[in-house]
C-alpha cells in the first residue's frame, strides 16, 4: 500500500514537472520578486507622497480637516471654463489629425518600405530634439497670417509634437501583427484598402491606438510653452496666469489633470487585459 502511494506521488511530481501549466497558481505576493517589489514601492512613494501633500494643501481647511470648498470654487474661477473647452477642442482635433495621418502611413511603411522605418524613427524624434521656442520662431516666420490668428494653429503644432509618441505606439502594435497575412487574406476576399484598414487592422491595433490617443491627450493638456507664446489660454496657461489670488485652486486643477490622466491610463490597461483574456 505504501509503495503504491509512493509510486502515485512520484508519478504526480513527474507530470507536474513536464506540464508546469497544471501547477496550482501561486499568490501574486509570492510571485513578485523581492527586488522588484522594493523598486515598485519606492516608485509608488515617489509619486504618491507629493500628490498627497498637494491634495492636502488644496483641501485642508483652517481647522485641520478636509473640505471640498476649494473644489466647488473651480467652476467660479474666471476664464477657467473657456480654457478647459479650448484644451478639449485642441485635444480632439489633434487626435483625429494625427491618427488619420499616421495610421495609413505606418501601415504602408511596414508593408512596402520596411527599410524606411529607421528614417521615420529619426524624423519623428526631431520634435523632441528641437526646442519649442525654435518651433514658435519657425511658425511665426513661415505660416500665413490667417492661420496664425486661428486657434487651430496649435492643433497643427501639437500634431507634430505628438508624432514621436504616436509613431512608437503604432510601430509596436504593427510589429506584433502578421500584417502581410492579414492584408493578403482581406484582399483575396475582395476588400479595398479603406475596408482593410477600418475593418481588419484597426480592431487589431486597438491597444496601440488607445495608448497613442492617451499620450496625445496628455501632451495637449500639459503643453505650456507654445500656447503661451502664441497667446492662447489653455489649461496649463490658465494655471500659470490664473486671475485669482487663491493658490489652492491652481494647484487643485493641476492635480485633477494629473489624476485624470492616470485614471485614463489605468482604464486603457484594464480594457487591454480584458480583451486579451477574452481572446485567449
Amino acid at each position: 500500500m505504501a509503495s503504491l502511494e509512493l509510486g502515485q506521488t512520484i508519478e504526480h511530481d513527474v507530470v507536474m514537472e513536464d506540464h508546469p501549466e497544471l501547477q496550482p497558481e501561486q499568490s501574486w505576493f509570492r510571485r513578485v520578486h523581492w527586488g522588484r517589489g522594493v523598486v515598485l514601492w519606492i516608485a509608488a512613494a515617489y509619486f504618491i507622497i507629493p500628490f498627497y501633500a498637494a491634495m492636502k494643501f488644496c483641501l485642508q481647511n483652517v481647522n485641520g480637516g478636509f473640505s471640498l470648498q476649494t473644489l466647488s470654487q473651480i467652476g467660479d474661477a474666471p476664464q477657467f471654463t473657456s480654457a478647459l473647452w479650448l484644451s478639449t477642442q485642441l485635444a480632439v482635433v489633434t487626435m483625429v489629425i494625427v491618427m488619420v495621418l499616421m495610421v495609413p502611413t505606418m501601415i504602408y511603411v511596414h508593408l512596402r518600405m520596411p527599410r524606411f522605418r529607421r528614417v521615420m524613427e529619426v524624423i519623428t524624434i526631431l520634435p523632441i530634439v528641437i526646442p519649442p521656442i525654435v518651433l514658435v520662431v519657425g511658425i511665426d516666420g513661415s505660416w500665413p497670417q490667417w492661420l496664425k490668428s486661428s486657434q487651430w494653429l496649435l492643433a497643427l503644432v501639437y500634431v507634430v509634437l505628438a508624432m514621436p509618441y504616436v509613431y512608437r505606439s503604432l510601430d509596436a502594435g504593427l510589429g506584433a501583427l502578421d500584417l502581410k497575412t492579414l492584408v493578403e487574406a482581406a484582399r483575396s476576399l475582395g476588400s479595398g484598402w479603406v475596408s482593410i484598414i477600418w475593418r481588419v487592422l484597426v480592431p487589431n491595433l486597438r491597444s496601440a491606438l488607445l495608448s497613442a490617443s492617451v499620450l496625445t491627450l496628455a501632451l495637449v493638456f500639459g503643453e505650456f510653452t507654445i500656447a503661451n507664446l502664441e497667446g492662447w489660454q489653455t489649461v496649463p496657461v490658465w494655471i500659470y496666469l490664473a486671475p485669482t489670488d487663491n493658490a489652492r485652486i491652481n494647484t487643485l486643477v493641476a492635480m485633477i489633470a494629473l489624476l485624470g490622466t492616470c485614471l485614463v491610463l489605468m482604464l486603457i490597461v484594464s480594457l487591454d487585459r480584458k480583451s486579451h483574456s477574452r481572446r485567449s
